[in-house]
């Protein structure tokens, strides 16, 4: 398995949103995305990437696995 990585926040949007997840609102820099009973915020901020501690609590909290992380990042 490969190590997570820096990862754009408009691509980790799009990861979010495949899976089910939809933006509620934007607050300042900051995206909130929902799914049921589970909200996280994504940190947009121009020419910087989300880095890979805060890539995996995102996937923590969105209930996603590394592989299907990893599957859907190739595939988007």
């Amino acid at each position: 398995m490969p190590k997570i990585g820096p990862v754009p926040a408009e691509k980790l949007i799009k990861i979010l949103i495949h899976e089910g997840f939809r933006i509620v609102r934007r607050k300042g820099p900051h995206v909130i995305l929902m799914k049921e009973n589970v909200r996280t915020v994504i940190p947009v901020h121009p020419d910087r990437e989300i880095k890979p501690a805060l890539v995996r609590a995102i996937i923590r909290e969105a209930e996603l696995t590394r592989e299907r992380f990893f599957e859907l990042l190739e595939k988007l």
